[in-house]
């Protein structure tokens, strides 16, 4: 038995990079599987506020910049962050939230008829909502991935002990999240539940890693990396 808890801590005095890297893959794996799948019956996912919400094409900004700004995140935290304690809270939240999007949209198929007809030769912004338009299918949509990971970000970045002193870097993040999380609904790529649900889970997510830290041993190694003593 105390052999296996010794194992459990030496695996979380590490990043494992190479673990992470995998689970990735195997998650791009998952959901190009359930965009190819053969044709379900949708639960279609529709609110009042989702008509109420103008589409405005120039949330494609931000819309496009998540991208980058979760593979950034992920980056920092996998390389150039010493805290290995805040690399997995980050990385728990990533995959619980991502694990369970697949799980939901493999068990119950969703998706959504918001997308309005885009003006023909319309601006270069117009021109990137209808390539997305083409590339990302109005299906597998809950919980909004978009919404989630945004915020996990958001508050990594913000508890990140190496950033506390960047108070401007840390509001940008915050803000671009925002940003984010409104982009999902005025693109008209997710309905107003998707997001909520996206903002709940995290909720839930958030207290379970952060405040409850039930994914982090109580007991840590005497002797544990240098860079990594001062932040237990």
């Amino acid at each position: 038995m105390r052999g296996r808890c010794i194992c459990v801590k030496r695996f979380f005095d590490r990043k494992h990079v190479w673990l992470i890297a995998g689970y990735f893959a195997l998650y791009l794996l998952g959901f190009q599987l359930l965009e190819a799948r053969g044709p379900k019956e949708l639960h279609l996912i529709h609110t009042v506020l989702d008509d109420r919400i103008p589409f405005c094409e120039y949330f494609i900004v931000p819309y496009v910049l998540w991208f980058f700004y979760v593979a950034a995140a992920v980056a920092y935290f996998a390389f150039f962050q010493k805290s290995v304690k805040e690399y997995w809270q980050f990385m728990i939240s990533l995959g619980i939230g991502m694990t369970l999007f697949l799980l939901v949209s493999w068990f119950w198929p969703n998706g959504h008829d918001l997308r309005p007809k885009l003006p023909e030769g319309g601006s270069v912004f117009v021109e990137m909502v209808r390539m997305l338009y083409r590339i990302d299918t109005p299906t597998n949509i809950l919980p909004s991935i978009h919404v989630f990971n945004s915020l996990a970000v958001a508050a990594a970045v913000d508890r990140c002990r190496t950033l506390e002193g960047r108070r401007i870097l840390r509001r940008a993040s915050w803000v671009l999240a925002g940003l984010i999380v409104l982009s999902t609904m005025f693109l008209k790529q997710h309905s107003v539940f998707d997001v909520l649900c996206g903002i709940t889970l995290y909720g839930a997510v958030y207290r379970l890693v952060y405040i409850r830290k039930a994914f982090w041993p109580v007991h840590t190694p005497q002797k544990r990396p240098g860079w990594a003593r001062d932040f237990d």
